[in-house]
Protein backbone atom coordinates (compact mmCIF):
# COMPACT_ATOMS: atom_id res chain seq x y z
CA UNK A 1 0.00 0.00 0.00
CA UNK A 2 1.46 3.50 -0.75
CA UNK A 3 1.30 6.32 1.90
CA UNK A 4 -2.64 6.82 1.36
CA UNK A 5 -4.37 5.88 4.83
CA UNK A 6 -6.77 3.68 3.47
CA UNK A 7 -5.99 0.79 0.57
CA UNK A 8 -7.46 1.82 -2.84
CA UNK A 9 -10.03 -0.60 -3.90
CA UNK A 10 -10.83 -1.99 -7.65
CA UNK A 11 -14.58 -3.42 -7.14
CA UNK A 12 -15.90 -5.51 -10.27
CA UNK A 13 -19.44 -6.67 -10.02
CA UNK A 14 -21.38 -9.27 -12.20
CA UNK A 15 -24.33 -8.12 -12.96
CA UNK A 16 -26.03 -11.29 -14.03
CA UNK A 17 -25.15 -13.47 -10.53
CA UNK A 18 -25.83 -10.48 -8.34
CA UNK A 19 -29.27 -9.15 -6.91
CA UNK A 20 -29.55 -5.79 -8.00
CA UNK A 21 -31.41 -5.13 -4.73
CA UNK A 22 -28.36 -6.17 -2.45
CA UNK A 23 -25.72 -3.02 -4.39
CA UNK A 24 -26.23 -0.84 -1.30
CA UNK A 25 -25.36 -3.41 1.31
CA UNK A 26 -22.66 -4.81 -0.87
CA UNK A 27 -21.18 -1.05 -1.04
CA UNK A 28 -21.62 0.17 1.85
CA UNK A 29 -19.46 -3.11 3.38
CA UNK A 30 -16.86 -2.52 0.69
CA UNK A 31 -16.28 1.03 1.97
CA UNK A 32 -15.56 -0.64 5.34
CA UNK A 33 -12.35 -2.27 3.43
CA UNK A 34 -10.87 0.57 1.82
CA UNK A 35 -11.91 3.48 -0.99
CA UNK A 36 -13.55 2.11 -3.78
CA UNK A 37 -11.38 4.38 -6.28
CA UNK A 38 -12.98 1.77 -9.46
CA UNK A 39 -16.80 0.88 -9.17
CA UNK A 40 -17.57 -1.18 -12.62
CA UNK A 41 -20.74 -3.43 -13.01
CA UNK A 42 -20.45 -5.39 -16.21
CA UNK A 43 -23.69 -6.82 -17.50
CA UNK A 44 -25.59 -7.03 -20.82
CA UNK A 45 -27.60 -4.11 -20.16
CA UNK A 46 -29.81 -4.73 -23.37
CA UNK A 47 -31.52 -7.84 -21.19
CA UNK A 48 -34.54 -7.19 -19.32
CA UNK A 49 -33.62 -8.49 -16.65
CA UNK A 50 -31.05 -6.60 -15.45
CA UNK A 51 -33.29 -3.48 -16.02
CA UNK A 52 -33.29 -3.56 -12.14
CA UNK A 53 -29.25 -2.32 -11.94
CA UNK A 54 -30.27 1.01 -13.24
CA UNK A 55 -30.83 2.85 -9.64
CA UNK A 56 -28.15 1.50 -8.26
CA UNK A 57 -25.76 2.26 -10.89
CA UNK A 58 -26.93 6.01 -10.77
CA UNK A 59 -27.15 6.50 -6.87
CA UNK A 60 -24.13 4.54 -5.84
CA UNK A 61 -21.71 6.25 -8.63
CA UNK A 62 -21.25 2.80 -10.87
CA UNK A 63 -19.87 2.48 -14.00
CA UNK A 64 -22.00 0.85 -16.28
CA UNK A 65 -19.73 -1.60 -19.10
CA UNK A 66 -21.75 -2.86 -21.75
CA UNK A 67 -20.80 -6.75 -22.55
CA UNK A 68 -22.97 -7.78 -25.56
CA UNK A 69 -23.47 -11.42 -25.74
CA UNK A 70 -22.73 -12.34 -29.71
CA UNK A 71 -23.43 -16.33 -28.95
CA UNK A 72 -26.14 -17.28 -26.93
CA UNK A 73 -25.33 -19.47 -23.84
CA UNK A 74 -22.04 -17.20 -23.77
CA UNK A 75 -21.46 -14.75 -20.69
CA UNK A 76 -19.90 -12.01 -22.01
CA UNK A 77 -20.41 -10.51 -18.73
CA UNK A 78 -17.65 -13.02 -17.23
CA UNK A 79 -15.22 -12.66 -20.15
CA UNK A 80 -15.20 -8.18 -19.97
CA UNK A 81 -14.85 -8.76 -16.30
CA UNK A 82 -11.91 -11.01 -16.62
CA UNK A 83 -10.25 -8.72 -18.86
CA UNK A 84 -10.82 -5.60 -16.85
CA UNK A 85 -9.44 -7.26 -13.80
CA UNK A 86 -6.26 -8.37 -15.95
CA UNK A 87 -5.73 -4.88 -17.13
CA UNK A 88 -5.95 -4.06 -13.73
CA UNK A 89 -3.68 -5.99 -12.12
CA UNK A 90 -1.27 -4.38 -15.05
CA UNK A 91 -1.97 -0.96 -13.86
CA UNK A 92 -0.61 -1.42 -10.36
CA UNK A 93 -2.59 1.29 -9.04
CA UNK A 94 -4.80 -0.72 -6.95
CA UNK A 95 -4.37 -2.86 -2.81
CA UNK A 96 -6.85 -4.97 -3.47
CA UNK A 97 -9.93 -6.41 -6.21
CA UNK A 98 -12.81 -7.14 -5.43
CA UNK A 99 -15.15 -9.45 -7.00
CA UNK A 100 -19.02 -9.57 -6.84
CA UNK A 101 -20.30 -12.61 -7.74
CA UNK A 102 -21.09 -16.44 -7.08
CA UNK A 103 -20.34 -17.65 -10.18
CA UNK A 104 -17.10 -20.30 -9.64
CA UNK A 105 -16.30 -19.58 -13.20
CA UNK A 106 -14.26 -17.08 -11.58
CA UNK A 107 -11.63 -19.19 -9.94
CA UNK A 108 -9.38 -19.56 -12.18
CA UNK A 109 -8.91 -15.40 -12.49
CA UNK A 110 -8.61 -15.13 -8.54
CA UNK A 111 -6.15 -17.90 -8.73
CA UNK A 112 -4.43 -15.87 -11.25
CA UNK A 113 -4.44 -13.01 -9.22
CA UNK A 114 -3.31 -14.00 -6.28
CA UNK A 115 -0.39 -15.68 -8.03
CA UNK A 116 0.98 -12.21 -8.42
CA UNK A 117 0.62 -11.25 -4.94
CA UNK A 118 -2.49 -9.42 -5.75
CA UNK A 119 -4.81 -9.16 -2.39
CA UNK A 120 -8.54 -10.46 -3.51
CA UNK A 121 -11.89 -10.92 -1.51
CA UNK A 122 -15.19 -11.67 -2.95
CA UNK A 123 -18.37 -11.46 -2.36
CA UNK A 124 -21.49 -13.71 -3.39
CA UNK A 125 -23.99 -15.06 -2.42
CA UNK A 126 -24.64 -18.31 -0.05
CA UNK A 127 -24.96 -20.93 -3.05
CA UNK A 128 -21.11 -20.04 -4.03
CA UNK A 129 -19.64 -22.99 -4.18
CA UNK A 130 -16.48 -23.34 -1.92
CA UNK A 131 -13.78 -23.87 -4.89
CA UNK A 132 -14.37 -20.38 -5.40
CA UNK A 133 -14.62 -19.02 -1.40
CA UNK A 134 -11.60 -21.18 -0.56
CA UNK A 135 -9.21 -19.16 -3.35
CA UNK A 136 -10.30 -15.53 -2.06
CA UNK A 137 -8.22 -14.25 1.02
CA UNK A 138 -11.54 -13.18 1.82
CA UNK A 139 -14.82 -14.05 1.40
CA UNK A 140 -18.11 -12.37 2.48
CA UNK A 141 -21.49 -13.20 2.26
CA UNK A 142 -24.23 -11.63 1.01
CA UNK A 143 -26.36 -12.90 3.74
CA UNK A 144 -24.26 -11.39 6.09
CA UNK A 145 -25.41 -7.79 4.80
CA UNK A 146 -28.33 -7.39 3.98
CA UNK A 147 -31.72 -7.05 5.90
CA UNK A 148 -29.41 -5.01 8.57
CA UNK A 149 -28.79 -1.76 9.65
CA UNK A 150 -25.23 -0.30 9.04
CA UNK A 151 -22.41 -1.66 11.99
CA UNK A 152 -25.68 -4.21 12.97
CA UNK A 153 -25.37 -7.60 11.86
CA UNK A 154 -28.53 -9.69 9.95
CA UNK A 155 -29.72 -12.82 11.14
CA UNK A 156 -27.42 -15.32 12.50
CA UNK A 157 -27.81 -18.13 9.85
CA UNK A 158 -25.53 -20.78 12.22
CA UNK A 159 -25.01 -21.83 15.78
CA UNK A 160 -22.71 -20.12 17.83
CA UNK A 161 -21.37 -22.91 19.07
CA UNK A 162 -20.68 -23.64 15.63
CA UNK A 163 -17.55 -21.42 16.00
CA UNK A 164 -15.77 -23.22 18.46
CA UNK A 165 -13.92 -25.83 16.59
CA UNK A 166 -12.67 -22.97 14.40
CA UNK A 167 -11.52 -21.12 17.64
CA UNK A 168 -9.73 -24.68 18.75
CA UNK A 169 -8.23 -25.34 15.03
CA UNK A 170 -6.54 -21.84 15.34
CA UNK A 171 -5.40 -22.49 19.09
CA UNK A 172 -3.53 -25.76 17.96
CA UNK A 173 -1.59 -23.75 15.17
CA UNK A 174 -0.71 -21.40 17.50
CA UNK A 175 2.52 -21.41 19.51
CA UNK A 176 1.72 -19.82 23.64
CA UNK A 177 4.08 -19.44 26.09
CA UNK A 178 0.02 -20.30 28.49
CA UNK A 179 -2.78 -20.59 27.90
CA UNK A 180 -3.75 -17.73 26.65
CA UNK A 181 -4.10 -16.77 23.07
CA UNK A 182 -4.54 -13.16 21.43
CA UNK A 183 -8.10 -13.17 19.72
CA UNK A 184 -6.50 -11.05 17.32
CA UNK A 185 -3.86 -13.72 15.99
CA UNK A 186 -6.91 -16.27 16.34
CA UNK A 187 -9.16 -14.49 14.03
CA UNK A 188 -6.08 -14.32 11.60
CA UNK A 189 -5.54 -17.60 11.86
CA UNK A 190 -9.37 -18.91 11.38
CA UNK A 191 -9.48 -16.53 8.17
CA UNK A 192 -6.45 -17.70 6.89
CA UNK A 193 -8.08 -21.38 6.63
CA UNK A 194 -11.66 -20.11 5.85
CA UNK A 195 -11.56 -16.88 3.81
CA UNK A 196 -15.30 -17.03 3.81
CA UNK A 197 -15.14 -16.96 7.98
CA UNK A 198 -17.45 -13.95 9.52
CA UNK A 199 -18.57 -13.38 12.72
CA UNK A 200 -21.77 -11.97 11.37
CA UNK A 201 -22.85 -15.79 10.72
CA UNK A 202 -22.83 -16.73 13.99
CA UNK A 203 -24.60 -13.38 14.83
CA UNK A 204 -22.12 -11.20 16.38
CA UNK A 205 -21.05 -8.37 14.22
CA UNK A 206 -17.21 -8.63 16.06
CA UNK A 207 -15.30 -11.23 16.81
CA UNK A 208 -14.54 -10.20 20.50
CA UNK A 209 -18.36 -10.49 20.69
CA UNK A 210 -18.33 -13.85 19.22
CA UNK A 211 -15.88 -14.87 21.69
CA UNK A 212 -17.49 -13.87 24.56
CA UNK A 213 -20.58 -15.91 23.55
CA UNK A 214 -19.00 -19.05 23.35
CA UNK A 215 -19.30 -20.23 27.00
CA UNK A 216 -16.66 -23.03 26.33
CA UNK A 217 -14.26 -19.79 26.28
CA UNK A 218 -12.90 -17.58 29.02
CA UNK A 219 -11.72 -13.94 27.69
CA UNK A 220 -9.93 -11.07 29.61
CA UNK A 221 -7.85 -8.06 28.62
CA UNK A 222 -4.21 -7.51 28.42
CA UNK A 223 -3.39 -3.62 27.50
CA UNK A 224 -5.16 -3.23 24.62
CA UNK A 225 -5.43 -6.83 23.42
CA UNK A 226 -8.06 -9.08 24.29
CA UNK A 227 -6.66 -12.65 25.26
CA UNK A 228 -9.00 -15.91 25.16
CA UNK A 229 -8.54 -19.25 26.73
CA UNK A 230 -10.56 -23.06 26.89
CA UNK A 231 -12.35 -23.22 30.02
CA UNK A 232 -10.80 -26.30 31.82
Amino acid sequence: MSDRDRPLLAVLIDADNVPAKHAEAIMREVTTIGEPALRRVYGDWSNDHLKGWKAPIRELGLVAHQETANTRGKNASDIGLVIQAMDILHSRRFDIIVIVSSDSDFTALVNRLREDGVTVIGIGEKKTHDSLRNVYNRFILIENLVGAEPDTPAKASAKVGDALPLFKAAMDKIDTEDEWYNLGQIGQTIQAAHPDFDSRTYGHGKLSALAADLKALETRKTGNRLMVRLKS
